[in-house]
């Protein structure tokens, strides 16, 4: 005697575990997390900041920017000239357009150092441009 139609299609479905959809979601959420992640960026030296009472953390800072106490700029681990930093910050702005801009100045850097930074960096089209300080 021949078995029932449907117990046959049953006992093969259940024999079978397809894990193609199982992989679909692990690779897409490798993916959003990748895509999603923040790499902390550092600017290239550590400079003594100055101190200020009402200090905040800003948590969105991609585009960092260093001035030592000679007057040396360093954007992204790398020594940079005056003349270069517009150019710098157009290039970081066009790879995150949301990014904003802290200057992490040297107490004894000069406040000429300072603004031609600030104004290199409005230039390039970024207006959040905040200087870092320690908190007190």
């Amino acid at each position: 005697m021949r078995a029932p139609l449907g117990s046959l299609f049953q006992e093969d479905e259940a024999e079978e575990i397809n894990m193609t959809p199982m992989l679909d979601v692990v690779f897409i959420m490798l993916i959003f997390f990748i895509v999603t992640a923040s790499f902390v960026k550092e600017s290239g030296i550590d400079v003594n900041r100055p101190e200020a009472a009402t200090a905040v953390k800003k948590e969105r800072a991609n585009i960092l920017v260093a001035i030592s106490d000679q007057g040396e700029i360093w954007i992204n681990k790398r020594q940079i000239d005056v003349r270069a930093v517009q150019a710098n910050i157009e290039r970081l702005k066009a790879e995150n357009p949301q990014g904003s801009v802290v200057i992490q100045a040297d107490k004894k850097a000069t406040t000429d150092t300072l603004i031609k930074v600030m104004d290199a960096a409005r230039a390039a089209g970024v207006f959040d441009v905040s200087i870092a300080a320690q908190e007190a």
